[in-house]
C-alpha cells in the first residue's frame, strides 16, 4: 500500500549504482514494469538506497545486475535482483549509456582482474587482513591515522568505514571515531592487542565462614537428622 504502484530500478554494475529510475503503474495495475505501460524518471539514490542495492546484488552474486525495491516507510524493501536486466527503460530514463558502461567494466576485469585480497596478503607467517571496530573508550578516538601509531606497530588501514560511506586508503590526516571500522593488513599479533578484552565472568560471591555459635547449632541439627532413631522393643 505504501508504494502505491511504483519502485525503484536500481542499475548495479561492480560495486556502484551507476543509474536508477523510479518505475510507475498505469491505471489500476499495480506492476509498474515498463514492458506493461509503466512510466518511468530519473532519480537520485541516497546512500541507504544505493547500499542496499550493491549489498543485494553481491549477496547474489551478481557483477551486473538489475536491483527492484519500494519505498517504504522503514526505508528500501527489496523486491527482486534481476540477473539479466533490461537496458531500454534505464537508457530512457537515465539518458546515460549503461551499454558502455558494462562494456567498460568487463574490459576494466579483464585487464585488472579480482583478486583474493586476504590470501594473496597473507605472504608471511604472523601477517594477515583482519577487521577492526574502534570502540567508545579506545584510545585511537580523536587520534589522526598520522598520530595513531598504528604504523609503528606494523598495521596498515586499506579502508576505514563510517557508517555507509567507505574510504579506500584513508589519508593520514582522517580522524578516528568510535563506531569506525579499520581493513587493516599486518601482523596479526599487533592487531589482536588491538581488539578489547571479552567481557569477564561475573564474580563469584565471597561465602564468609559462619560464627562459632551458627555452626555449632547447625551441627547439632544435622546430627538429629541424620541420628538413626535408638532401636525399640
Amino acid at each position: 500500500a505504501e508504494s502505491k504502484g511504483r519502485d525503484i530500478r536500481a542499475f548495479v554494475i561492480g560495486d556502484r549504482v551507476v543509474a536508477a529510475m523510479r518505475r510507475t503503474a498505469r491505471g489500476e495495475e499495480f506492476r509498474s514494469n515498463v514492458h506493461r505501460g509503466g512510466t518511468t524518471e530519473a532519480v537520485e539514490l541516497d546512500e541507504e538506497y544505493q547500499r542496499v542495492a550493491v549489498q543485494s546484488a553481491q549477496i547474489m552474486g551478481l557483477k551486473v545486475a538489475g536491483v527492484d525495491m519500494l519505498e517504504s516507510d522503514q526505508g528500501p524493501m527489496v523486491m527482486e535482483v534481476n540477473s539479466s536486466p533490461g537496458l531500454e527503460g534505464i537508457e530512457a530514463a537515465s539518458e546515460l549509456d549503461i551499454a558502455g558502461a558494462i562494456i567498460d567494466y568487463v574490459a576494466n576485469q579483464v585487464a585488472f582482474p579480482e583478486l583474493d585480497v586476504r590470501q594473496r596478503l597473507t605472504v608471511s607467517t604472523g601477517y594477515g587482513v583482519a577487521e577492526l571496530q574502534i570502540g567508545d573508550s579506545s584510545d585511537l578516538v580523536g587520534r589522526t591515522l598520522a598520530t595513531s601509531r598504528l604504523r609503528e606497530r606494523d598495521i596498515t588501514v586499506l579502508t576505514l568505514t563510517r557508517g555507509t560511506r567507505v574510504v579506500p586508503n584513508p589519508k593520514g590526516s582522517r580522524e578516528l571515531e568510535a563506531g569506525d571500522r579499520m581493513l587493516c593488513f599486518g601482523r596479526l599479533e599487533a592487531m589482536r592487542d588491538l581488539v578489547p578484552a571479552r567481557r569477564r565472568r561475573r564474580a563469584r560471591p565471597v561465602l564468609e565462614p559462619l560464627p562459632p555459635e551458627a555452626a555449632e547449632a547447625l551441627a547439632t541439627t544435622h546430627d538429629e537428622v541424620v541420628s538413626p532413631p535408638p532401636p525399640t522393643g
